[in-house]
């Protein structure tokens, strides 16, 4: 009996890569920073995505694209902050891919200087897929634990900057952030780490400074 190996899996990455290239490039030429957000569920994205609208109102413009399996719930809350925002429902599918970046990509202001996207809650799938962003953040809640990154290292070791959430619980809680930074580190050496309470606002003057700074280097033809 023949056996024939068929590499579907490596097509389809292949194609969300030429898909993405052309996503950063035109965003790169509209002088737009795209950030990528990956967690679980429940992390604590969409709350710190509330909290940027906060802290980004007088210096930057932004807009949101959401995906989610299905509601537009987090979309609305985006919204009501005064921030565009795009929700894409996947209907099952545990993560977003490029080409549904692109089916939306003509519709963002260009005027905006970031463009977030907020990936589907899954730390498995997504980091495989390439969205044409720029920087992307991996969210670590501290309701999760500090064991998270040996046990799903692909997504920390695609990450340009890791993200510990809902400080404000660790009193409550077993989790040592420096553990969680130090075993992310140990996947990608130097990763930027940032320990942030979105609620209260803690951490969250050097996470816009890190942003701003990705955003000045695209501009300035340095990233």
């Amino acid at each position: 009996m023949t056996v024939k190996t068929l590499t579907v899996v490596r097509d389809l990455l292949a194609t969300n890569r030429q898909a993405a290239a052309a996503i950063r490039e035109e965003l790169r030429g509209r002088g737009i920073l795209a950030v990528n957000l990956l967690s679980s569920p429940g992390s604590g994205k969409t709350t710190l995505l509330e909290a940027l609208a906060d802290r980004f109102r007088d210096r930057y413009r932004l807009a949101v694209i959401e995906g989610d399996i299905e509601t537009e719930r987090d979309a609305e809350r985006v919204r009501a902050k005064g921030v565009p925002a795009w929700q894409i429902t996947t209907g099952g599918a545990c993560h977003l891919e490029a080409k549904m970046i692109g089916q939306v990509l003509d519709r963002i202001p260009a005027d905006i200087d970031f463009l977030f996207i907020e990936n589907v809650g899954n730390l498995v799938c997504p980091a495989s897929y390439d969205l044409g962003e720029q920087v992307r953040l991996v969210l670590l809640s501290s309701p999760e634990g500090d064991d998270k990154p040996a046990k799903y290292p692909q997504a920390f070791l695609s990450a340009d900057a890791l993200v510990l959430t809902k400080t404000d619980l660790l009193p409550y809680l077993p989790f040592d952030p420096a553990r969680a930074a130090a075993e992310a580190r140990t996947i990608k050496p130097g990763l930027p780490v940032f320990a942030v309470s979105a609620l209260r606002g803690e951490g969250l003057d050097e996470l816009v400074a890190y942003l701003a700074g990705a955003l000045e280097r695209l501009r300035s033809g340095r990233a």
